[in-house]
């Protein structure tokens, strides 16, 4: 039952029950009105409150309906609304934890509000790309006043119910509960008393005037149009909001379903959806049920105070655990110890965290030179070079100190977990964490399941991923896991453009404009384009056959690493990141161009682009085909976590999806012709070309 009934003397209660948030799916909207319906029936029932069970008022839409015919169907929302609103009887809504989205517009819809201190309270729709669709732009504005209406409506943002109900004139509530636990009995309280009053008030029939009309429209749209970027809703959401002020309720309640309606399908709203689903499936793992028991985490150590091994430690010591940090030499430690409180006073300086904080989280950190004082860990994070023999080192060491039932987890970027995990004796206990540089800023953690990694200690590393504020992704074992195994063939591309006519910035700025946070070039400056080159020696050893351009290698031979060394791909300036086009470089891809008998061609920024990423795509086939990937969702999540692809594009994935695999496939074979391009590469991935075929698609 996803709305029970129940009559307290002559008050009905309606409860919604639909775990987690209470969503109203169509089983839930028919409990809301049938329930309307049998209060009204009942002659001993004299009026009504609406609340949630369970830790919410409404979180609105339920997700598992997305883009099911049963988000639609009878009665809808705005059916719901409509039944409330008539109803012959006082409706009362109780609000308490979160009233969000549809769960908002539910309340607008009842006659009374009483909202318990500390409830949530939002419409969040334009960050799934949309407006509300069930009169939140039309009655929120009446009930709370345009202005505060309009901000909360464009950013989605929650604000607690007590701050909303200090606002002068509001009428969104009629009274705050004295306490969250008070709500149930002051909530009937309330209905007995408005029983006998009518006219029964209606939000709808309050003005919605803003004093100075089209100046603050105009004004707000420009505001708005600086933030909004790629995305519509934002600047839709003026729109609405505005015609809740120049028409009739009816009109504006019709124009503002139009425009949800019309976003609903475009590309930018699809995207972010998406990304709402992907984001919450990244944590579901086919064969470690929910319930599986979890390890207690409550001190970590970390091998390495570099950056890396700095980054990680603070998210863990923000999380409020101990972390203790190990190092060969005092001086290591002193930088790394240094680099953390330098970071954590950036933040107190911009105001981001308080100082007391600061202190409490400092105080959780200790150092050490001996691996015998990190034993007692639950978790150990190693983050040290990059070479498979300095982590065997490390975890031959780790074998022999930590206690049993510690996770033995590396940071490493692209090497073999399973082959890591053979130096130990507990191969069940090692797990791969792939920390994104730098680790306290990016939200995309690679956890890296090995062949032996027990079920527990999977369930244990996802859920602590939520408590350190990761969006963690399962990769199974291959070289370089999901990211990196398809950001090399993204390179690969990047270095035969620049073969066959392009320049470092033309390149990026092409990547750029479709919506990358930063193009190819620009990101191996800022990475270290020696890393690269480090891979392309290892893969000259491992893949002898494997084609690259040699610009890159003798960009490295010229000491080009990027901006530690204030040259790269670009040129920098001291204590500056600009990118300043080189013409060193520019001479070194003309001369290496006339080495291999090349006459640059002029190449298109669309050809740029789908080289680029359509290469990440198809390796993402080859991924999901050898079961390195869970789902093509998973891979779109590192893709806009880690790696900066543009949101609004939803994912490489979901972006090949949207183009059409048929129109992918068909770019992937006038790219073989190409003589300088790998034509072996660009064979169609076995499920890429199967989901073509069948016009399917990867999500």
């Amino acid at each position: 039952m996803t709305a029970e009934y129940k009559v307290h003397g002559n008050v009905a209660v309606i409860t919604l029950n639909n775990p987690p948030v209470n969503g109203l799916g169509l089983a839930t909207r028919r409990g809301i009105t049938d329930g309307l319906a049998q209060a009204n029936a009942d002659a001993a029932v004299q009026a009504i409150v609406i609340t949630g069970g369970g830790k919410a008022f409404s979180g609105g839409a339920d997700i598992r309906e997305f883009g099911s015919p049963k988000a639609l169907a009878e009665p809808n929302l705005l059916s719901v609304i409509a039944a409330v609103e008539a109803s012959d009887k006082p409706v009362v809504a109780a609000l308490h934890s979160v009233a969000m989205g549809g769960g908002l517009e539910l309340a607008l819809g009842c006659h009374y509000r009483i909202a318990a201190p500390g409830t949530s309270i939002a419409l969040p729709e334009v960050k799934l790309g949309l407006v509300p669709g069930a009169g939140g732009t039309v009655r929120l504005p009446r009930a709370l006043g345009v202005e505060a209406a309009l901000n909360m409506i464009v950013s989605g943002e929650p604000v607690k119910s007590e701050m909303l109900a200090q606002l002068p004139g509001q009428k969104l509530f009629d009274k705050l509960s004295a306490s969250p636990e008070s709500l149930a009995d002051e909530a009937l309280a309330l209905a007995r008393e408005v029983a006998d009053k009518r006219p029964l008030p209606k939000v709808r029939d309050l003005p919605a005037k803003h004093p100075q009309g089209d100046a603050y429209f105009k004004f707000a749209r420009n505001m708005v149009a600086g933030m909004a970027k790629n995305f519509p809703a934002p600047l839709k959401c003026v729109d609405v909001v505005e015609n809740a002020t120049k028409h009739s309720f009816a009109e504006a309640l019709r124009l503002e379903r139009e425009v949800f309606i019309n976003l609903m399908w475009t590309p930018e709203c699809i995207a972010l959806r998406h990304l709402f689903v992907a984001e919450r499936a990244t944590s579901k793992i086919a064969d470690v049920p929910e319930d599986t028991p979890k390890r207690t985490i409550a001190k970590v150590a970390v091998i390495g105070a570099g950056t890396m091994g700095g980054g990680i430690s603070m998210n863990f010591l923000s999380a409020g655990i101990p972390v203790t940090i190990l190092e060969m030499k005092q001086e290591a430690l002193d930088r790394g110890v240094a680099t953390i409180r330098k970071n954590y006073e950036a933040q107190v300086k911009k105001g981001k965290l308080k100082q007391d904080k600061y202190e409490e989280r400092m105080a959780l950190l200790t150092t050490t030179l001996a691996y015998e004082d990190i034993g007692s860990a639950d978790l150990v994070i190693e983050a040290v070079f990059e070479e498979m023999g300095v982590k065997q080192k490390v975890f031959e060491a780790l074998d022999k100190v930590m206690k049993p039932g510690a996770i033995l987890a590396s940071n490493t970027s692209t090497l073999d977990v399973n082959q890591i995990a053979s130096f130990t004796k507990r191969p069940q206990d090692v797990v791969g964490l792939h920390f994104f540089s730098p680790a306290n800023v990016m939200k995309l953690l690679e956890v890296v399941r090995g062949a032996q990694t027990a079920k527990d200690v999977m369930a244990t590393v996802m859920a602590l991923a939520k408590k350190i504020k990761k969006t963690a992704v399962v990769s199974g074992v291959c070289d370089g896991f999901i990211g990196n195994r398809m950001i090399e063939q993204y390179s690969r591309q990047a270095g035969f453009l620049l073969d066959e006519g392009c320049t470092p910035q033309q390149v990026d700025k092409a990547v750029e404009k479709f919506g990358f946070a930063m193009g190819p070039f620009r990101m191996g400056d800022l990475a270290g384009n020696d890393i690269g080159w480090a891979i392309r020696k290892r893969r000259a050893v491992e893949k002898p056959g494997l084609k690259y351009s040699a610009s890159a290698d003798k960009l490295c031979d010229l000491g080009r690493y990027g901006q530690k060394t204030g040259a790269g791909w670009y040129d920098y300036q001291p204590g500056k990141r600009d990118a300043i086009p080189s013409p060193v470089v520019t001479a070194l891809i003309e001369e290496h161009r006339k080495a291999l008998g090349i006459t640059a061609r002029k190449i298109s920024d669309e050809e740029i682009v789908q080289r680029l990423v359509f290469s990440l795509v198809n390796e993402a086939g080859h991924i999901l085909e050898e079961g390195i990937a869970a789902r093509a969702s998973d891979i779109d999540m590192v893709y806009l976590t880690g790696y900066g692809f543009p949101i609004h594009r939803g994912g490489p994935m979901l972006y090949a999806d949207q183009f059409g695999l048929f129109n992918v496939v068909q770019a992937m074979k006038r790219f073989q012709k190409n003589p300088m391009d790998d034509a072996k590469f660009w064979e169609p991935a076995p499920l890429l070309a199967k989901l073509a075929a069948e016009s399917k698609t990867f999500n």
